[in-house]
């Protein structure tokens, strides 16, 4: 095995901590002699990281070859990036992705039962024929998981380097590579002087569908993501209005909907501003969509970083990426708060009062759509509860009886709005008024 991973040449990056270089290195010790009982220690280790890699991408059967396939997705070279853009290209490096695909099924069927018995454990028996426990989507990657035990499978029937090459370039092409092309979303590092984006593993499966009601507000920002995916001319977005009239909701819907288009969505907080330019470097050449997702903005008089972000979206000597767009959810439409004071011509401590005032109105107005969701007339919020309420076949109240107590439950729980109608028919499919409770 040691030969084989000491050839890679495109694949050479992969890290020399990998699970993959440690087992090379242990199983050429035991070529040489090593202590058999050292490297049974030092091989369980491994087995141990790959089963935690396994649980956290939910992989099954041959965890050997799902984790080599693994490493084909996320390993990212000139070479992988490129194929991301075009698929499979011409060119002499092609001569060397091929040698090193070459290894990698050679990998694939590594013979370990030499070095099972000299290290007196069938470990490799048991994760090449491995029974994963069945898991709930959420408790692991699902994203990552198909697509990795799919290009696995793959792998495992190719009959030629030259049909490994087209699976992995088809794969790159229609996937992407590395965590940026394998996963939906991503998060801010708590230490952003290591790694930067972290992967959000479990993502919501709402679709627009699911928000009843605010037809032409969905219907604006669709036609405008539509644009950005299909690289379009189109606008940062903010949606405004009143608390839970479904303006994070329609967020997450429309990156359920356009992920398969490319979309990838990279939430922020208002102190993690000062990371922008560092994100915009790293993803602004990528084949990908990105969406930079900051929910429930607002500054009060006294933050000043919309003024960094007020460069950032439009305004600073480098002009923002094409594939970058900027979506910003707030109760306020002017993100910035504004006193009496900005508005009185008595404002002694201000001089140009006007300036005051057009500086705090500036920064709502580079989001070029403006899309209002507002709370529900009664009469909406109680259809919203009806078509909610049928989705859960359980719930046997009349119409009189939901209205009613729909109408109870908004005096007592903050008005009408979409997620008061929401927990209240969360309230009922989980309580007595539920058929079978």
């Amino acid at each position: 095995m040691y030969a084989l991973t000491s050839g890679l040449i495109v694949y050479n990056n992969i890290p020399k901590d990998s699970i993959l270089f440690r087992l090379s290195e242990i199983i050429r010790r035991s070529e040489e002699g090593d202590s058999p009982e050292k490297l049974r220690e030092e091989t369980l280790v491994e087995i141990h990281r790959l089963l935690d890699l396994a649980t956290s991408y939910g992989f099954d059967n041959n965890l050997w070859h799902n984790y080599l396939a693994y490493l084909i997705a996320v390993t990212e070279t000139p070479f992988t990036l490129v194929s991301e853009k075009t698929g499979a290209h011409d060119g002499s490096v092609n001569i060397f992705a091929k040698h090193d695909l070459h290894i990698m099924k050679m990998l694939f069927d590594y013979d370990f039962s030499e070095f099972q018995k000299y290290i007196g454990s069938d470990c490799f028996d048991i994760i090449e024929n491995f029974q994963a426990m069945e898991k709930e989507d959420r408790i692991y990657n699902k994203s990552v998981s198909e697509k990795v035990r799919e290009l696995s499978s793959l792998i495992e029937k190719a009959k030629s380097d030259d049909e490994i090459f087209d699976i992995v370039t088809d794969f790159y092409r229609r996937y992407g590579v590395g965590k940026l092309g394998l996963n939906k979303a991503f998060r801010l590092s708590d230490d952003p002087a290591r790694e930067l984006l972290i992967p959000i593993t479990n993502t919501s499966t709402v679709t627009l569908n699911d928000l009843v009601g605010y037809e032409a507000q969905k219907k604006a920002l669709v036609e405008n993501i539509e644009a950005f995916v299909a690289g379009r001319n189109a606008n940062n977005v903010l949606l405004y209005g009143d608390a839970g009239t479904g303006k994070s909701t329609s967020v997450k819907a429309v990156l359920n909907q356009f992920y398969p288009d490319g979309l990838r969505m990279i939430e922020i907080y208002k102190h993690q501003f000062e990371y922008l330019s560092r994100i915009i470097s790293m993803i602004k050449n990528r084949n990908y969509r990105f969406i930079i997702y900051m929910d429930d903005l607002s500054f009060e008089e006294s933050e000043l970083e919309y003024k960094y972000l007020k460069a950032v979206i439009e305004g600073g000597l480098e002009p923002k990426p094409d594939n970058v767009l900027i979506l910003a959810t707030s109760n306020r439409r002017n993100l910035v708060r504004e006193s009496w004071k900005d508005r009185s011509d008595q404002d002694d401590e201000d001089i140009h009062r006007n300036d005051t005032v057009q500086e705090k109105l500036s920064l709502s107005a580079r989001f070029g759509l403006r899309i209002g969701y507002f709370r529900p007339s009664p009469k909406e919020y109680l259809e919203i509860v009806r078509t909610l309420a049928k989705k859960y076949p359980d719930i046997s109240l009349s119409d009189d009886e939901l209205r009613i107590q729909a109408n109870a439950w908004e005096m007592k729980h903050g008005g009408f709005s979409g997620r008061t109608a929401q927990q209240f028919v969360d309230y009922l499919a989980g309580t007595r008024f539920g058929k079978n409770n």
